[in-house]
């Protein structure tokens, strides 16, 4: 309530030039706006406490959790909003009236999909699925069920409700056996409906992670079209992350492994190769040996140089692989080979996040280890020097000063220990900067 009271004090009286209309000022009146943005609605909805807001506005409201009204505080629900028409129709004519003044009529709003009509459509879903000869029908039903899903937040939220990453799942591993072109062709356009609806429920994953299923995933992960392949790289991390899903990947994990570092290796679009890596994460840290496998297949190397220039959200993820693969000898002889390493993983910390810098020193500290108790040979010695010579004693220091978790403190100690032992052989340069990564990576 005084979130909205603060905002109509902003509230102009006036409102800015809409449309083109020569930059002459209009008044919008009152009761068109909404009471959340003080926007001009456009698809007016009115709770049954009698007040109407626009749809986006008191949807995105609610999705936050708070099931009241904003102007009165009483109970309110998605389901109890109902489309005012006669508002709408009023703000449309007001619209076209002041057309020539550079006002735009407001599109009239499209039907919201209803519980019923997801229900028909995943009936028909299942039967086409099915019925293999049918591949046609089963694309034309995927078709709506993306593009109804796709076209309001309220439509996805309706078919998620309804269980449609089941169904989606279900066909999908039914079609997975037929080995004919439109049997491939249709299951890329399952994976794009399963996008819209995600995230996944465990039954959706266990499903998707079937034997077959996962055949087909990493075919299109690795030879499918570009947003086939983006898809089947999402479709991959919903399987590995669904924490109550029971999927054996056993017979799989090598061939998602390629397909996985495939993606990351060379890159198709930022939102693959975050969720490529976040797919590696959770295989590396679900058993040492994938972790090895994702070292053999030269990830480490790769993730390294990307994080010379990465963003928060990749350099977050980029480290957290790192640090799990690191947990193979693997993994540690393949990082300690690379000369940018200690450099990186220095320089990301305190520049990135609190997350970004915890695990720059696990990664760190699992490289500063040595490879048997009382004994430290020339690469894990050389990994200890380089992080010397560009800062990494004084940035721990820091670190234990400013406070971090009882892990992180834990290895950070220890890793001061490590490193205490060659600081007369390292010395410690500016790295506040490293303006030369670029260049060593080049």
């Amino acid at each position: 309530m005084a979130l909205l009271a603060r905002r109509a004090r902003r509230a102009v009286t006036r409102a800015a030039p809409l449309g083109g209309g020569g930059g002459v000022e209009l008044a919008i009146p009152a009761h068109f706006r909404c009471p959340i943005s003080l926007d001009l609605m456009r698809d007016p909805v009115t709770a049954p406490t009698g007040i109407t807001y626009d749809r986006e506005s008191i949807e995105a409201w609610l999705d936050t959790g708070r099931a009241t009204c904003p102007v009165t505080h009483a109970p309110l629900r998605h389901e109890d909003l109902v489309p005012n028409h006669a508002i709408r129709r009023v703000i449309q004519d007001w619209c076209v009236a002041n057309r020539s003044r550079g006002v735009e009529r407001i599109p009239t709003p499209k039907i919201p999909v209803t519980p019923v009509q997801v229900s028909e459509l995943l009936f028909d879903l299942a039967g086409a699925a099915r019925r293999r000869d049918a591949t046609a029908r089963c694309a034309e039903v995927v078709a709506k069920i993306k593009a109804l899903a796709r076209d309001s937040e309220r439509n996805r939220r309706c078919f998620a409700s309804i269980g449609t990453g089941r169904a989606l799942a279900a066909a999908f591993e039914t079609l997975a056996d037929a080995d004919a072109a439109p049997a491939g062709r249709v299951l890329e356009d399952i994976l794009a409906a399963l996008v819209c609806v995600m995230p996944l429920d465990e039954e959706a994953a266990g499903t998707l992670g079937s034997p077959s299923s996962l055949g087909s995933l990493v075919a299109i992960a690795e030879n499918g079209s570009l947003a086939g392949r983006m898809n089947a790289v999402l479709a991959i991390k919903e399987i590995v992350s669904c924490d109550g899903a029971f999927v054996d990947l056993s017979g799989k994990v090598d061939e998602i492994v390629d397909a996985l570092v495939k993606i990351i290796k060379a890159p198709i679009c930022p939102q693959a190769t975050k969720a490529a890596m976040v797919a590696t994460y959770h295989l590396a840290r679900s058993d040492e040996r994938v972790a090895a496998r994702l070292a053999t297949a030269g990830l480490v190397p790769v993730l390294i140089e990307a994080l010379v220039e990465a963003d928060k959200s990749m350099s977050e993820k980029a480290l957290a692989v790192v640090d799990a693969v690191l947990a193979s000898e693997e993994g540690r002889a393949s990082a300690r080979a690379h000369a940018l390493t200690m450099p990186v993983l220095v320089k990301k910390m305190f520049r990135v996040s609190d997350l970004a810098t915890e695990l720059a020193v696990s990664s760190m500290w699992r490289l500063g280890k040595a490879p048997c108790a009382g004994e430290e040979d020339e690469a894990v010695m050389r990994c200890l020097v380089d992080a010397l010579r560009v800062g990494a004693f004084q940035k721990l220091l820091l670190l234990l000063q400013v406070g971090c978790r009882d892990a992180t403190k834990e290895k950070a100690t220890e890793l001061l220990k490590m490193l205490n032992k060659h600081k007369g052989v390292g010395e410690c340069v500016d790295a506040g900067d490293f303006r030369g990564l670029n260049k060593l990576s080049a």
